[in-house]
């Protein structure tokens, strides 16, 4: 029988409870400055039955005003995908987080 290679998220990521909100995505190992960490959004303008596709690895990033990843953003014909790289190098044990563009996040009181 045939092993299956799909991750949802690579090797040096996984998913734990956050500070920030809910459940966060982590590093397991330090992580270099400048990583491609992989697609985070699917976006195929001209089918809209497919609209915005999130990957597993979108789904968990947190917002912060001081992020540590920053959006890589590539458009082929009607397509956009949205990887995300570090912006430094991220620790071991260090919460990945993005500055949220797409719309304004709520503020805690």
């Amino acid at each position: 029988m045939r092993k299956n290679n799909y991750r949802p998220l690579p090797d040096f990521l996984t998913i734990s409870k956050s500070e920030i909100e809910g459940l966060g995505l982590f590093a397991v190992e330090n992580i270099r400055k400048g990583k491609v960490l992989g697609l985070t959004h699917y976006v195929n303008r001209k089918d809209t039955k497919l609209g915005i596709l999130r990957t597993p690895l979108g789904g968990f990033i947190n917002h912060s005003e001081t992020p540590n990843l920053i959006k890589k953003i590539t458009v082929v014909d009607d397509c956009i995908k949205i990887k995300v790289k570090t912006l430094r190098k991220i620790k071991k044990g260090e919460e990945l987080t993005l500055k949220y563009d797409w719309y304004e996040p709520e503020k805690k009181i």
